[in-house]
């Protein structure tokens, strides 16, 4: 039984072995073939090398945006529904023309929902304003953004106060002059870091600071409340008066825990037909919009770019393959000799044929490294110069790299056929 043991181990280690020699010696004619025909080599290899980067930086792309648009949705809420005019949906034949006549949501259509809602945990409303110039001291802001928040609005939107606090529900109420600042926009008013307790001068009236936001960062959708000025929704309303009906204002509507969103979105619909008296005939003048539904439509979005990213690559890879094979043909034809020797000494079939493949997976690799390494490049220039932060990840690479090897196995299968079929005798009279 120990001997037949020791049988076996020496069969798989010298399997083993023999695998590694093969690979080693691939490896040897691999870059012996780059460096006897460097111009041939390059060019076969410059087509996979191409192919890879158009392939991964597309990849790259979509998946830094990607992120950055689910940190996005992820500070919106999965389970808030959006009532608004305008639906979140792509395609071309948006009827924008449509939606753009119906009619803004309005504070009393928030209270009426608030009020017969019996599935959600919270309705509020929010409103996004020009600001014009904002003014504290001798320091300015131009081109603000005014965010007037109802009750509950802290409720459905993430977010974490850096220093002060979030409005009295009493002022909310009333509509008094409270102001929390944006991180960055509090950084513009008040560098020397004390905002709180001062007053800034935003819409021709005066605001007492009561709350600064932590940093959320710049984000792919805009969302980001950095530069926001929050305020009452009701002292806008004060404010404003009648002139808010020319802006899109947003009712926002999140579930009880264990309600299903589509319930609320069904009862919500039900809700706002019946204050707007539409007959059962008419259709919603009116869009029911959910984040993971945006999410979706993003999904759809990336999928057409990962499969333009392939199409593109796809033929340069295509061309690199034949290089590579070309390059493996004429690799067969100048080691015919050696191979009838190699024959003729007891060498299988095998052996022939998976030295030629090693030799020409490391080609095709080679090819593949290049191309990563040319993006990275690009990452890292995109950080520099447009201040954008792109990631090549690890299963990124790791696709690039098994891509390669794909290729220069499919592309050195017939030569390396071919050569382990040889005729040794014949073979040897060739060399």
């Amino acid at each position: 039984m120990l001997k037949k043991n020791e049988t076996v181990s020496k069969a798989i280690f010298g399997s083993f072995g023999l695998i590694v020699h093969l690979t080693g010696e691939g490896i040897r004619f691999a870059m012996h073939a780059l460096l006897s025909n460097r111009l041939r080599t390059f060019l076969s290899l410059l087509g996979i090398t191409i192919g890879i980067f158009a392939v991964i930086s597309v990849f790259t792309f979509v998946d830094s945006w990607n992120r950055k648009i689910r940190s996005s949705l992820a500070n919106l809420g999965d389970d808030v529904v959006y009532v608004e005019k305008w639906p979140w949906e792509f395609g071309g034949d948006y009827p924008w023309w449509k939606y753009m006549n119906r009619p803004s949501a309005q504070f009393r259509e928030m209270e009426w929902l608030r009020s017969r809602t019996k599935s959600a945990r919270a309705v509020t409303m929010t409103y996004n304003l020009d600001g014009g110039t904002a003014t504290a001291g001798e320091l300015g802001m131009n081109a603000v953004s005014v965010q007037a928040v109802a009750p509950d609005y802290h409720l459905l939107r993430a977010f974490e106060l850096e220093s002060g606090r979030y409005f009295h529900n009493s002022e909310l109420v009333r509509g008094s002059r409270s102001l929390i600042l944006g991180a960055r926009a509090a950084n513009e008013l008040f560098p020397d870091g004390n905002a709180l307790g001062k007053q800034v001068k935003v819409m021709g009236q005066r605001l007492k600071v009561v709350g600064v936001l932590a940093v959320e960062g710049n984000n792919a959708l805009g969302t980001s409340l950095d530069e926001q000025f929050l305020v009452p929704l009701n002292f806008i309303r004060q404010v404003k008066g009648s002139r808010l009906d020319e802006v899109n204002p947003l009712i926002l509507a999140g579930p009880n825990e264990g309600v299903p969103v589509a319930e609320l979105k069904a009862e919500l619909r039900g809700h706002l037909r019946a204050f707007r008296r539409l007959k059962p005939t008419q259709e919603d003048n009116f869009a029911v919009n959910q984040v993971s539904f945006l999410a979706n439509q993003l999904d759809m979005l990336f999928a057409s770019m990962r499969l333009i990213g392939w199409l593109i690559g796809g033929f340069s890879m295509l061309v690199g393959g034949f290089g590579i094979a070309n390059i493996m043909f004429v690799s067969v034809f100048e080691r015919i000799g050696q191979i009838g020797i190699q024959k003729a000494m007891g060498a299988r079939n095998a052996f022939i044929l998976w030295q030629f493949l090693v030799e020409s997976m490391i080609l095709s690799l080679m090819g593949g490294v290049l191309g990563v390494i040319l993006v990275e490049g690009m990452t890292r220039l995109a950080a520099v110069i447009m201040e954008e932060e792109l990631n090549l990840t690890v299963e990124n690479i790791i696709l690039a790299l098994g891509v390669s090897t794909l290729i220069g196995i499919v592309a050195g299968l017939l030569p390396a056929i071919r050569a382990s079929r040889l005729d040794p005798v014949e073979a040897i009279r060739m060399g």
